[in-house]
């Protein structure tokens, strides 16, 4: 708790310099929290291991500790003024979002809470937490995944929700969990351009009605930027020079081009998993409310890493090593987009 709370400090003492004299801004967050379950059964998914009798021998103490973790997390990211919106993934259900924002010092904020469940076959599911004071809700839909020929296979839903930010302009958002790569990139591949094509219907969709919309897709895609389902079925641009309002541009390309740094590391690799993309109509400073290449970041303190004694450096500090219990964090580091207002 120290070492967490000197970060915290040394992290205002930072920040508060940069922030004088600037546009109004607040920070949108997305996370993915690494098997956030509760220690119940739920007969109807694949949840034995975090049982307190299943291979984890996951139990209270645990579960609480790791409702802290993310609540540390996500304090250190706002600097003691909470992120206004939160993109969450790899929860169990409504139960464990609503025991982290009123069981844990985050329930000052009064978050509230966007989840629908999803028919995911290991039962994990992406919310939305948001500060009813900076951000509106207008409506909200769980997007179905439904892979053409094979209604057996699941995943995540995609959580689309539209809201009024500060009182100034409408925001659509969405927040992700795409196919994971288990047995391999290049065999799984298939699903994610799927899911990819689904989204970016979606988004086509909002634009014909306005081309002129304010968009924020995160999650963790289980790609990175380069990769054919977000670069190009999604077409998530990664070039600034030219910006078209009603096109997407992936701002988290931009830290892989820059930074020996990732938001999950593999085999010794960092890479960026967990992406913001956006409409290009963000990225024009003259609107009510706009962001910048310099506005993205991967949130990497200290106390979020540990050493990589496999692959030296560090790497992130999660919960589980394998079935050990490690006490940490996230697989993941979390990454957060400024989201600026004109007065």
């Amino acid at each position: 708790m120290k070492n967490f709370l000197i970060t915290i400090l040394l992290t205002i003492i930072v920040h508060s310099g940069q922030s004088q004299n600037q546009h109004d801004s607040y920070k949108i967050m997305f996370y993915n929290v690494e098997n956030l379950f509760d220690t119940f059964d739920d007969s109807l998914i694949n949840d034995e291991e975090f049982l307190p009798k299943g291979d984890r021998y996951w139990n209270t103490y645990k579960y609480y500790s790791k409702l802290n973790n993310i609540y540390k997390v996500i304090v250190a990211v706002g600097e003691w003024n909470s992120p206004a919106i939160i993109g969450i993934c790899e929860i169990e259900n409504k139960k464990v979002i609503s025991d982290l924002v009123n069981n844990t010092p985050l329930v000052k904020f009064e978050y509230k809470i966007i989840h629908e469940e999803s028919p995911d076959h290991r039962g994990i599911d992406v919310a939305l937490l948001y500060r009813d004071k900076l951000f509106t809700p207008l409506k909200y839909k769980a997007i179905p995944i439904n892979f053409p020929g094979n209604i057996e296979s699941r995943t995540r839903d995609i959580l689309y929700v539209k809201g009024v930010v500060k009182n100034t302009d409408t925001l659509d958002v969405f927040v992700n969990h795409w196919p994971s790569r288990w047995g391999g990139q290049l065999e799984s591949e298939d699903r994610r351009i799927y899911v990819a094509s689904v989204l970016k219907a979606k988004v086509d969709s909002i634009f014909k009605s306005n081309p002129k919309s304010n968009i924020v897709i995160m999650g963790d895609f289980n790609d990175y930027p380069e990769n054919k389902s977000i670069k190009n079925i999604l077409d998530a641009k990664q070039e600034f020079s030219q910006i078209t309002g009603n096109a997407l541009y992936n701002l988290s390309s931009t830290i892989s081009k820059t930074n020996n740094i990732g938001t999950y590391k593999y085999q010794g690799e960092w890479g960026i998993l967990d992406q913001f993309i956006i409409s290009g109509n963000l990225l024009n400073k003259r609107n009510k409310m706009f962001t910048s290449i310099d506005d993205i970041h991967i949130f990497s303190p200290d106390f979020l890493l540990e050493t990589d004694k496999a692959f030296f450096g560090y790497k992130p500090n999660r919960t589980f090593v394998g079935y050990k219990y490690n006490g940490g964090y996230s697989d993941h580091l979390p990454t957060y987009l400024i989201l600026n207002f004109n007065k």
